[in-house]
């Protein structure tokens, strides 16, 4: 498993001084970004593709900074605008609705699978908030992504903190939603901490003492055999812009990184 971390000013410089060992950076589609990031570390480039949302990528431009890169996939996320679903109500989970949404959403996958083949393309689960939220109901539901995984052949991209979010609002015990996702394909798994922002709920935060215990877990369930071993870790705390420059404080990677590495080896 390499350890992949978002690429930010703070880490660059905990890498520099040796506080810190990570195998990538992982980064945005920006080519001045990896630029900047690629002379310190490997690149993992994560694209905003989106299934069911009614996009045409530009293949030739993905396949060239995967190449430079040598990125190992192209990520996909399960995220369908609800306006360019509205024949569905975004609350919508019964089966016959979380089938059609699954059936939209698998045939985008399929185009990026044509491309660059079922096993370097993973597919990614989005938080689902409730009724607060942008995400559709349907997206959630472990039978979709089960759905996309099997009929597309590609591999699942397990975001931890989405999962539990997701599980939160569907009034789900996290562990046991998690366990319904297709673990058996799993080629890449994010790791963040979850807290309030302004009131609600988010992700992408410092690992709080009531997030490890998770995290922990599923490493219990990699080492295990219950899950397939995936090839990537990406720790996303931190970045840059105005997303992500608020929670870059370099105390909490330098505390982060290593804790997260020990965790995955049993020793934490």
């Amino acid at each position: 498993m390499q350890l992949a971390l978002n690429y930010s000013p703070e880490a660059a410089e905990l890498l520099q001084a040796g506080r810190i060992t990570i195998d990538r950076f992982k980064c945005p589609d920006w080519p001045d970004l990896i630029a900047t990031a690629a002379v310190l570390r490997p690149v993992y480039v994560h694209y905003p593709l989106r299934a069911g949302a009614g996009e045409q990528p530009d293949w030739d431009t993905i396949a060239r900074l995967r190449e430079q890169t040598k990125t190992p996939f192209v990520n996909v996320h399960l995220d369908p605008p609800a306006a360019l679903h509205t024949d569905i109500p975004s609350d919508a989970g019964d089966p016959a609705h979380v089938a059609a949404i699954a059936e939209r959403m698998a045939h985008d996958v399929a185009a990026a699978c044509e491309r660059f083949g079922a096993e370097h393309v993973v597919v990614e689960n989005v938080p689902y908030y409730g009724a607060a939220g942008n995400f559709m109901r349907a997206v959630a539901e472990p039978a979709a992504i089960r759905y996309v995984v099997q009929q597309t052949g590609c591999r699942f991209l397990l975001d931890l903190s989405h999962a539990r979010i997701s599980a939160f609002a569907l009034g789900r015990d996290a562990r046991a939603y998690i366990e319904e996702l297709p673990l058996a394909r799993l080629a890449e798994l994010h790791i963040t901490g979850i807290g309030l922002r302004q009131g609600r709920i988010a992700d992408h935060m410092r690992l709080s003492e009531g997030d490890w215990p998770e995290v922990a877990w599923a490493f219990e369930r990699i080492r295990s055999g219950a899950w397939a071993r995936p090839q990537i870790v990406a720790l996303e705390y931190g970045g840059i812009g105005p997303l992500f420059e608020w929670r870059s404080e370099a105390a909490t990677l330098a505390a982060d990184v290593p804790r997260l590495q020990a965790v995955m080896i049993g020793r934490g």
